[in-house]
Parts: structure tokens; C-alpha cells; sequence
């Protein structure tokens, strides 16, 4: 008896451009802009030592030619997932990459769009989306689900704010809310490791401990005296010489404040201990098989307990930059489920702090294209531009992902046998 080979062709991919085609199809072609139409691409800053000439594109013909090209892209990953190949992440790229040029020049028909001004908002916005998903990232790859990524941020946010302003150091505020964050988590892996509660459950109902908590406290303690307890000085922005001056690149990423800086050094940190060092194979071991980690000596307890900890004052980091980065004080659930899109970015990017950072990136890219669409008063209806940000999280983890797999024993207590 011959027996026939398994298919495990994923769908998921071709299935998601051919939709996103068609919709490419119905916005540039069926309804397209004025005929003598031109969007601008404004590529410099006033400020920029090197001044980059606007790029002008006729909006109509560009619209065509990049529906033609999506509809070619769409075609190409349907006969790679019939030959049984997967679709390459560098044409997923290029076709969102043209997808979004497309809607831009589109939607901005007749008007200019600033791209360092949108990609400047793009990092801004992901700040704390990234540490989020770095917390998760450390969390679950040890073998801990990490739902309450939501409550660290908004304890990290609310302590950072009271701190760094009964103390007038920011840096202070910084460090209260690392450890405002890792109280959080120490309660969470209290309970999921120590009592074995169920994981999901526990965050969360440590995202609506914390909600309420900062609420109350906020409403009876902060408003009655605003000057003293939430008026927190904020990091100024810090020019990096040469690079800052590097046209596009340079004021979107070498002219942030100091949480920005720290951000890129945890993405290094964190990738390089997890994947190269001595204690990344001991969190992965337990992630994945803690009863062999258990066997080679490896205390599984222990190492979930301080490694959530510390996930938790990673994601602590995000929520300080709210008060001391970028809005200047707290207010009621000012994280507005940034904590829920960092877990969906630790699931888009498959458990790796690298691709967890460019899904956050690609959240935050979302939230701020609604912004500037909303101020160049587009067309397109505030309604979708207040939904976007979050029909690219649906879009992403369930149009892109395909098959994937989590680490083994993330979710499940271990219990020494």
C-alpha cells in the first residue's frame, strides 16, 4: 500500500494578496481620482542639512500600474503554493510595500505627503508596542503566556508619571517604572507558576486589576494636586552627530530621546542573549521541553519566575515612554490596548524579537498614516482611518501568518514529577 504524502500547503498567503488585489483593484481603477491628479512625496525636513527633492507621481497611472503589479504578485504566490513552495517574505514586502504606495498616492490625490513626518510617527507610535513585544517575546518563549502585557504598560505609565514628577528626574521615573512593570508580572508568575492558575486568566484579570487601580488613583489622587504628582519632566530629543543628518533615515531614527536609543539596544540585547548566549538556551529549553531542562539540571521554576520578571520590566520601559516621552502625563487608559497589539505582535513575528519589532513597526506605521491622512483631510472616511490600525493587527495575524507554532510548553504549568 503506497501511502500518499501529506499536504501541507498553506493557502493563507495567496488567499490575503488576491483579496488585498482586489481591493487595490476596486480603489484605484474603479474609482480613481481626477485625471490631471499628482501626489507629492514631500522627502525632507526643513531642518535637514541635505535637502532631497519632492517625488511627484500622477496619481491615476500610478494606480493602474500598481494594481497591475499586485494582480501579478497575487498570481505568482498562488503557482508557488501549488508547486509547493512557500511564498517568500520578500514578495509579501514588495507587495505591501506597493500596496501602501498605491493607497497613498490614491488617498492623498491633489494634496502632499510628508514621509519622514509619517515614518517619525511611525517609530513614535511603536515604542511601546516594541518593548510590549519584547516583554511577550521573553515571557512566552520560557513557557509563560504573557496576556497581561496591557497592565505592565499602564503600571509602568501611571508610576513613571507620579515618580518622575514628586522627584523632577526623569530618570528616576524610568527606573520606578521598570520596577512598576516587574510587580505586575512578579503576581503573575506567582499565580501561573507557583499556584498554577490558569495563565490566560491571570493577565487577564491583572489588565483589569490594573485598570481600575490607576483609574481610582488617578481620578482621587493625581487631579487633586496635577502640579506635584502628574506633571513629570520629559526627555529631550538627542541629535546623533552625522547620522542625524542622513536624509530620511537620520531624523527618523537619530533624532528621538533617550527611551528610543534604550529601544534599539534591547531589540540587539534581547535577539543576541536569546539565540547566542548561555541563558537564551536555558529559557528556550524550558519553553519547549522543561522536563528535559528539568532532567540537565535546569531549576524550571525559578528561571520562568525571573524571566518573566524581567519581561515585565522590559514592558515597563514602553509604558514610561506614554508619560515621559511622548504625552507628558497620565491619563485614564492612555495605553488604549497597545498591550493587546504587542501580543499580537510577538504572534505575527513568531516568537523572534526581530520580526516581533517590524510587526510593531507595521502597527505603528498604521496608526500613524490615519493621523496624517486625517491632516492633509483626505477623503477616505474617518471612520476607516480610526479602524485601520487595527484591521492590519486582524490582517497580519490571521492573513499573513500561516502555520506556525509557538514554543511547546508555553500556556502549561510544569509540575515536578
Amino acid at each position: 500500500m503506497v501511502l500518499e504524502k501529506a499536504d501541507v500547503r498553506s493557502w493563507k498567503a495567496p488567499i490575503a494578496l488576491a483579496i488585498f488585489a482586489f481591493i487595490g483593484f476596486i480603489l484605484f481603477v474603479l474609482v480613481p481620482v481626477a485625471a490631471d491628479a499628482v501626489t507629492r512625496f514631500r522627502l525632507s525636513t526643513d531642518n535637514d542639512f541635505i535637502q532631497l527633492p519632492p517625488l511627484d507621481l500622477p496619481s491615476r497611472t500610478t494606480g493602474y500600474v500598481i494594481t497591475a503589479l499586485l494582480v501579478a504578485i497575487a498570481v505568482v504566490a498562488f503557482l508557488l503554493v501549488r508547486s509547493r513552495r512557500k511564498t517568500p517574505l520578500w514578495l509579501i514586502s514588495v507587495f505591501a510595500l506597493l500596496l501602501v504606495v498605491g493607497f497613498l498616492t490614491w488617498a492623498a490625490a491633489g494634496a502632499t505627503i510628508p514621509v519622514p513626518g509619517l515614518l517619525i510617527g511611525t517609530v513614535a507610535l511603536s515604542v511601546p508596542l516594541i518593548f510590549g513585544a519584547l516583554g511577550g517575546v521573553i515571557s512566552e518563549r520560557v513557557g509563560v503566556v504573557n496576556v497581561a502585557i496591557e497592565g505592565q504598560l499602564l503600571a509602568g505609565a501611571f508610576v513613571s508619571a507620579m515618580v518622575a514628577s514628586i522627584t523632577g528626574n526623569a530618570f528616576v521615573g524610568l527606573a520606578a517604572a521598570m520596577l512598576a512593570g516587574m510587580l505586575v508580572s512578579f503576581v503573575l508568575a506567582a499565580f501561573a507558576i507557583k499556584y498554577l492558575v490558569d495563565q490566560v486568566i491571570v493577565g487577564v484579570v491583572l489588565n483589569v486589576l490594573v485598570t481600575g487601580l490607576t483609574s481610582f488613583l488617578y481620578s482621587q489622587v493625581l487631579t487633586e494636586d496635577a502640579a506635584l504628582l502628574n506633571s513629570p519632566p520629559r526627555f529631550e530629543r538627542i541629535n546623533i552627530p552625522f547620522l542625524s543628518e542622513i536624509p530620511i533615515i537620520g531624523p527618523v531614527l537619530f533624532r528621538q530621546t533617550i527611551i528610543i536609543y534604550l529601544m534599539y539596544i534591547a531589540v540587539a540585547l534581547v535577539f543576541f542573549a536569546l539565540f547566542y548566549t548561555r541563558w537564551g538556551l536555558r529559557l528556550r529549553a524550558v519553553g519547549e521541553h522543561p522536563q528535559a531542562a528539568d532532567t540537565v539540571g535546569i531549576n524550571v521554576g525559578r528561571t520562568r519566575f525571573w524571566n518573566v520578571s524581567l519581561a515585565g520590566a522590559i514592558a515597563g520601559l514602553g509604558g514610561a515612554y506614554f508619560t515621559l516621552g511622548s504625552v507628558g502625563a497620565f491619563n485614564k487608559e492612555m495605553t488604549a490596548g497597545a498591550g493587546f497589539i504587542a501580543l499580537a505582535a510577538v504572534i505575527f513575528g513568531r516568537w523572534d524579537p526581530i520580526k516581533a519589532t517590524l510587526a510593531a513597526l507595521l502597527f505603528g506605521f498604521a496608526s500613524s498614516l490615519q493621523n496624517v491622512l486625517g491632516i492633509i483631510g483626505s477623503p477616505v472616511p474617518s471612520e476607516f482611518l480610526l479602524m485601520l490600525p487595527y484591521l492590519v493587527t486582524i490582517f497580519a495575524v490571521a492573513g499573513l501568518v500561516g502555520l506556525s507554532r509557538g514554543p511547546a510548553a508555553a500556556g502549561k504549568p510544569y509540575i515536578k514529577s
